[in-house]
Parts: structure tokens; C-alpha cells; sequence
């Protein structure tokens, strides 16, 4: 059941980092179209810090699962040999 978890968890994790990098290529084109509505002209810089803020978001979350699950079953596995 563990094994089948991690997969999932790795899987989830790497989703997440992979997102996170997607916000920051994506975030010019869709600020683009922001700025085409006049309502949100005046706020573009906050959606904009927004975005690279919830990229950021993502690709440390992806990173510290991918971590955590990594080095987790290291450690376990180096403990158990000693």
C-alpha cells in the first residue's frame, strides 16, 4: 500500500512543479488579455505579481513533496540497515 501511495504522491508532485513552471510561460500571454479589459488596467501589476507568486507557490510545493518522498525513504532505508 505504501509503494502504490508514493506513486500517486510523486506523480501529484511532479504535477504541481511541472504547473508552477507553466504559470510562468503562460503568465504573458494571459496578462496580455488582461490588459485588454479596461476594468483591470489599473490592478495589472498586482495580477501580475499574483500569478509569478502562485507559480512560485507551486513549484516549491512540487519540489518539497518530491523531497520529502525522495529523502523520507532514504533516510528509513539507511536507519534500517544500521
Amino acid at each position: 500500500m505504501n509503494d502504490s501511495r508514493d506513486i500517486v504522491q510523486t506523480i501529484w508532485g511532479i504535477a504541481l512543479f511541472v504547473m508552477g513552471v507553466g504559470v510562468f510561460f503562460r503568465a504573458p500571454y494571459v496578462m496580455e488579455q488582461v490588459a485588454e479589459i479596461g476594468h483591470f488596467a489599473s490592478v495589472s501589476i498586482f495580477i501580475r505579481l499574483c500569478l509569478y507568486v502562485m507559480g512560485v507557490l507551486l513549484i516549491g510545493g512540487g519540489i518539497k513533496k518530491l523531497y520529502r518522498i525522495w529523502y523520507s525513504d532514504k533516510q528509513v532505508n539507511d536507519s534500517g540497515n544500521e
